[in-house]
């Protein structure tokens, strides 16, 4: 069995603890570890290989990183340039397994969900193999016990033993869309509903089989897009002209909804997919009002209430029912009952062209990152971390000179035709147009302050000379 872990999301519905760069699955709302992290070390089990990784190819290198904590290595990442749903990610993920001979199954889950009961999970992955071996082409719902009008719902032709195809799994007899909270909570009542949770288990070649059948264009367009992407080691980058073509679909509309073999495991394993604030709310837990209260937070009078403070102190009184999450660089504040709508603002956002969406004040790059601390007109003010051993690319800029002054460890600068070292304290100037680079070969993290000043401060001011990340995008760094 082979784990396809789906990492594409920008969870825009948490924003705005969730940045296109940065987003939820890559962020520890859950406990310790990420729920990406999460997610891979609730495999580790006898019968699971090491998984395969399908990401954006801007968060390849935070999977490696996350990956690398907890000492997981992939079998293989796929980078895909944009977004084209689940249906052809899977699709290309079946393909590169069976290239390599392994008609393999495969146990396809998103990257951003909680699941607080592995000993049920492995029990549902057990009846879930026995039905895949079979050729079924598994989805695993989770049992409506309450109303909901955010997930889409599964209904299946019994749950009694005459009506299983094996012990435990049972047909679908239909699909039903997100319904209103009416018909949520008839579903509920009469019993054999399920949610759909995204999460599926079959044998590689049955997928495409399916998918070539009702869905051609998808698999054609995948095949192609395999054949013309790039192979480094363990990483596909796939071919962004060909992957452009390819029909956007998720699993469910082009695979599931249509087969006559799909059937549903029931999956009671405390499951959330923290597809909203109110969600998230209610994995934690509550304080003796009901609140879930993170970071510097004082309420008083307030109750059923999600308050993340993340930079400064924030206050709450009088409130009920309201989220509250504060960034360095945002505030966001909602009635629980319309965070589904989340989306809606970052929308709104994302037309006008703020940036507040894409990223942090905090910027996350393979050699480290850095923080925003002011900008004006013709300057701008950065705190640098990079990591032990590590470098920035080879570069130089048309529009902006830069000061260097090291905070705490040791700097390797390369400016032109000479290469010296700083230490705490020391700083340098790197003029217009000169080619530079910043390096640590110390043992602890370096952190300097950066001060930009010139006519330009894009972050697309750059020109890379060399970089050891194989990048050549024009981003920071």
């Amino acid at each position: 069995m082979i784990p396809v872990i789906l990492s594409g999301g920008s969870g825009s519905r948490l924003w705005p603890l969730s940045r296109k760069l940065y987003p939820k699955q890559f962020l520890a709302l859950a406990g310790v570890r990420t729920l990406f992290q999460q997610t891979v070390q609730r495999l580790g089990f006898e019968g699971v290989e090491r998984p395969l990784i399908v990401c954006n190819q801007e968060h390849r290198f935070i999977v490696n990183e996350q990956l690398g904590v907890i000492g997981v290595s992939a079998q293989c990442i796929l980078m895909e340039p944009f977004g084209r749903n689940t249906a052809p990610a899977v699709a290309i993920a079946a393909l590169k397994v069976l290239a390599e001979g392994r008609d393999e199954l495969l146990l396809v889950l998103p990257a951003d969900h909680v699941i607080t009961d592995e000993a049920a999970l492995r029990q549902a992955l057990e009846i879930a193999r026995a039905a895949a071996e079979e050729g079924e082409m598994v989805l695993f719902g989770i049992p409506a016990e309450r109303p909901e009008t955010g997930f889409g719902y599964i209904k299946t032709a019994g749950s009694d033993s005459d009506s299983a195809l094996i012990p435990g799994a049972y047909r679908v007899e239909q699909f039903v869309e997100k319904p209103d909270i009416v018909r949520a909570s008839e579903f509920v009542r009469s019993g054999g509903y399920y949610w759909n949770s995204g999460m599926f288990l079959f044998r590689a070649s049955r997928y495409l089989d399916e998918l070539r059948s009702y869905e051609s264009d998808i698999y054609d367009t995948c095949v192609l897009a395999l054949e013309r992407s790039k192979v480094e080691r363990e990483v596909v980058q796939i071919d962004a002209g060909t992957f452009e073509c390819c029909p956007d679909n998720s699993i469910d509309y082009a695979v599931m909804e249509k087969t006559s073999r799909a059937c549903v495991v029931p999956l009671a394993a405390g499951w959330s997919d923290v597809g909203s604030w109110s969600s998230l709310w209610e994995v934690h837990a509550k304080d003796g009002n009901g609140n879930v209260l993170k970071g510097d937070v004082v309420v008083e009078n307030s109750h059923s209430c999600y308050v993340h403070g993340n930079s400064k102190l924030v206050a709450l009184l009088g409130m009920e029912d309201v989220v509250v999450v504060e960034t360095k660089d945002a505030v966001m504040i909602a009635h629980k009952d319309s965070v589904q709508d989340v989306k809606k603002l970052v929308n709104a956002l994302d037309a006008e062209g703020r940036q507040e969406t894409r990223s942090h004040c905090v910027v996350y790059r393979p050699w480290g990152g850095y923080d925003s601390v002011d900008a004006g007109t013709r300057h701008q003010v950065k705190h640098i971390t990079v990591k032990p051993g590590a470098q920035l690319s080879l570069q130089m800029h048309h529009h902006r000179a830069e000061h260097w002054i090291v905070v705490s460890g040791t700097a390797r600068v390369t400016c032109d035709d000479k290469s010296f070292l700083l230490t705490e304290n020391q700083s340098t100037y790197i003029p217009i147009a000169s080619v530079h680079r910043l390096a640590n070969p110390g043992k602890i993290p370096l952190e300097i302050i950066e001060v930009q000043s010139g006519s330009y401060l894009g972050e697309d001011d750059i020109e890379r000379l060399e970089d050891v990340y194989g990048r050549t995008d024009k981003v920071k760094g």
